[in-house]
């Protein structure tokens, strides 16, 4: 089944980190006009200058999701740039490293500030506003938002991370309620453990830590980036997905089915 993703406009935030990144270039491959937005503008000029040698199209906008004003911004920039806003995909996410993973009484208050900021209002604001263009294109539209397994499963010692990434579930279910009349579909993606640098570090650069983590997912190796961005390009589809609406997509290999925990 084709996609039909060509010369849709795809926003995808967070578009410079390996997740997003892959995400942006699936979504080029499918001949849609990426906007690769997060803040550091020579970052995401190096996804734009990758897509661009493949023959796709893609611009760079520089975003803080976190902030009301930069989000609305980045909403004007991109119909300023293609005209349109088809698809948000809102992949920015963060969450504190090992040295911050500490009970709720012990946890970071600036920790949490930030996390929420950007994992949860950045969700909430640049939905906000791409949905309000959307509405007045009278067309078609997709929100994809990427929530972890930990807004389905809790992790130990992640309290705002977890608190985030499930809140991110019910607001998608939320708006996807609100505007499914507008033909404005809301889904959300729950990655279980991706490879890439970050995790290569914590989990799999140790041979024992690795093995203790594969012993927890069924299919006993980590997701890629391109499982996440290939799920994307499918929710956005209104030819293949265009019944799937307030739908949780969890990608994990089995993990969250498993009875052992890491």
């Amino acid at each position: 089944m084709e996609l039909n993703l060509k010369d849709k406009v795809v926003i995808v935030t967070g578009g410079g980190g390996a997740i997003g990144s892959a995400i942006c270039k699936q979504f080029a491959k499918e001949g849609a006009k990426v906007v690769v937005t997060g803040r550091t503008l020579a970052t995401l000029q190096t996804v734009v200058d990758e897509i661009k040698a493949e023959g796709g199209e893609a611009t760079a906008i520089t975003c803080d999701v976190g902030k009301k004003e930069s989000a609305e911004n980045l909403i004007k920039e991109t119909v300023a740039v293609y005209g349109a806003v088809n698809v948000l995909v809102n992949n920015a996410g963060i969450n504190g490293g090992p040295e911050y993973r500490k009970r709720t009484h012990e946890y970071d208050d600036g920790l949490w500030d930030r996390i929420m900021s950007c994992d949860l209002n950045g969700v909430y604001y640049c939905s906000k506003y791409a949905i309000a263009q959307m509405l007045q294109q009278g067309t078609p539209g997709s929100i994809i938002n990427i929530s972890s397994i930990a807004g389905v499963q809790p992790l130990r010692l992640q309290v705002a991370f977890t608190a985030a990434k499930a809140a991110v579930i019910n607001m998608s279910k939320a708006m996807a309620l609100e505007y499914a009349q507008d033909h404005i579909r809301v889904n959300v993606i729950c990655p279980g453990s991706i490879m890439f640098e970050g995790t290569r570090k914590l989990f799999y650069a140790n041979p024992e830590t690795a093995e203790k983590m594969m012993a927890s997912i069924p299919m006993h190796r980590p997701g890629e980036p391109d499982d996440i961005a290939g799920a994307c390009c499918f929710l956005a589809s209104d030819t293949a997905a265009s019944y799937i609406t307030a739908d949780v997509q969890i990608i994990d290999g089995g993990w969250t089915s498993s009875i052992r925990t890491f």
